[in-house]
């Protein structure tokens, strides 16, 4: 990586806040990430002005609605910050209250509802909440000024209304091996060195959110870590346009049809989500950016905090739950089955999963405990429940829309067969379904099907929701943690009759 860059001058953290312009609309969002002269990658070749790529643009138009929702409903979307005394987009504020997580909630719900994909900011959202309570906290055990640091980044942060991204995966080497024991130590984010002004970072953050569609990238450690390990206890703020960040796009299933003629065939052309591996070749950090550095200790709670808040944010995806009951049930009634009962029944099966998710994510929020910084943490219990709940339900929710949308899901002719002056009449008379329902419709609802559930925004419904956050059995551990059974067991025992509680 080294003949890619040039070490920078140590950049003061005055001097990147200077490049920011206020973001109102989506519209000023999707402008301020021309011109950054990044190095973003994908399939081998530098990208040179990543908005205007066919397969990444939909990823910025979901994300942009986030702006654009806060104009259009500013009760669901805003929050008003005391930190800088005027009314801020949801996804920087920070939480002062129960009822702040369930607003939050209800946001990410209408975001999969408008968008039918990953929007990109709950993990940033839900790194703002931890480092609050983070910095507080190392503060009181160390003396350091961690949290001063962190408030006023969040209040240039807010005033410029930014996206802040989440770095915390990293690729991990040897699993069985620490992170100051792996052959390669660039397997886990580290200092490689400090100088007066900061510190400099190397390694990478894996499979991240919007990683590019973001103006910070917050880096944080992905394990608890030990006395060893001490180089890689580093939180730190870095902009996206840093020298020595390289960006390399994922793929995603059938993303090449976002550079194909037409529209139909994408299933959902419009929105988008999007991962990167984004490489830190010593990447400079002012100290006034730095909020952990070598406090080891604090990883592990670091990481724990994170997980409540971000495994309830997976409520996001019953918004992407309503669009799929709704596509399944258009779909039927485009066929001419929507009168059958076992149709009727399995739309009510697919709505009874996806409102357990939801139930269990706002309770989790409901329930939420004030942290000694002030801010409000999910329930852990619930929030553990809800992301357990959903690396499970989508995917039945997704069999039952493919169930009733029939084998034409995925053997359908297209967009340019439809097209064509001979295969064009055959297909239109072959493929009609009901009478007063235009082919077009049945060929988009089709396509939306596909899209979510094969293609590529089944990356933000499903395998997002198996390993997002954690896979199945992160959560497993912590209920088996949290469940208390010997308490339950006194519950028992006591209604039974048996021991000191029993009153025989």
């Amino acid at each position: 990586m080294n003949a890619l860059h040039v070490h920078p001058h140590e950049e003061s953290a005055e001097r990147r806040w200077s490049r920011f312009k206020p973001i109102r609309s989506g519209e000023d969002y999707i402008s301020s990430l021309r011109n950054r002269g990044t190095d973003l990658y994908l399939f081998g070749e530098k990208v040179a002005e990543p908005v205007d790529h066919p397969i990444i643009r939909p990823s910025i138009n979901a994300l942009a609605m986030t702006y654009d929702l806060a104009l259009e409903d500013p009760d669901l979307a805003t929050a008003h910050s005391e930190l800088i005394d005027a009314p801020v987009n949801r996804f920087l504020h920070i939480v002062g209250s129960p009822n702040d997580l369930v607003m939050k909630n209800r946001m990410q719900r209408r975001m999969g509802q408008l968008t039918g994909t990953c929007f990109q900011r709950c993990a940033g959202l839900d790194t703002v909440s931890v480092l609050h309570s983070l910095t507080w906290d190392i503060d009181a055990a160390h003396g350091t000024s961690y949290h001063q640091r962190y408030l006023e980044f969040m209040r240039h942060a807010q005033a410029n209304n930014i996206v802040i991204g989440a770095g915390m995966t990293d690729p991990k080497g040897d699993r069985s091996k620490r992170p100051s024991e792996q052959a390669d130590p660039d397997m886990f984010m580290h200092v490689t060195r400090r100088t007066e002004h900061g510190i400099y970072v190397r390694g990478a953050k894996a499979h991240m959110t919007g990683g590019w569609n973001s103006h910070w990238i917050a880096v944080m450690p992905t394990m608890n870590l030990g006395p060893g390990d001490k180089d890689y206890a580093v939180v730190g703020l870095v902009p996206v346009d840093a020298a020595g960040l390289t960006f390399i796009y994922g793929r995603q299933s059938c993303d090449t049809r976002a550079m194909e003629s037409g529209k139909i065939d994408q299933g959902n052309a419009r929105f988008g989500g999007q991962e990167a591996l984004v490489v830190f070749d010593d990447v400079f950090i002012p100290h006034e950016h730095v909020l952990m550095d070598g406090e080891y200790t604090f990883a592990q709670l670091m990481v724990s905090r994170f997980t409540s808040y971000h495994r309830a944010s997976y409520v996001c995806k019953t918004g992407l739950g309503d669009v799929m009951v709704g596509a399944a049930a258009a779909i039927a009634e485009y066929n001419g089955v929507d009168q059958a009962s076992h149709v009727k029944d399995k739309l009510v099966e697919m709505t009874h999963l996806n409102e357990t998710i939801y139930s269990s994510a706002i309770a989790s929020s409901h329930e939420a405990k004030q942290l000694a910084s002030g801010i409000f943490m999910n329930d852990e219990m619930l929030a553990n429940v809800c992301k357990h709940n959903v690396t499970r339900f989508p995917y039945e929710i997704s069999r039952l829309a493919q169930d009733l949308a029939g084998g034409l899901m995925v053997t359908l002719p297209s967009e340019q067969e439809f097209e064509s002056e001979v295969t064009g009449p055959i297909l239109r008379k072959y493929l009609q379904g009901r009478a007063n329902v235009p082919i077009e419709h049945r060929q988009r609802m089709l396509r939306l099907i596909e899209n979510m559930t094969l293609g590529r925004n089944a990356v933000g419904y499903l395998t997002e929701s198996l390993h997002g956050a954690g896979s199945p059995q992160a959560q497993r551990i912590q209920i088996q943690r949290q469940m208390d059974v010997e308490k339950k067991k006194k519950y028992a025992q006591n209604l039974a009759g048996i021991g000191e509680e029993s009153g025989n």
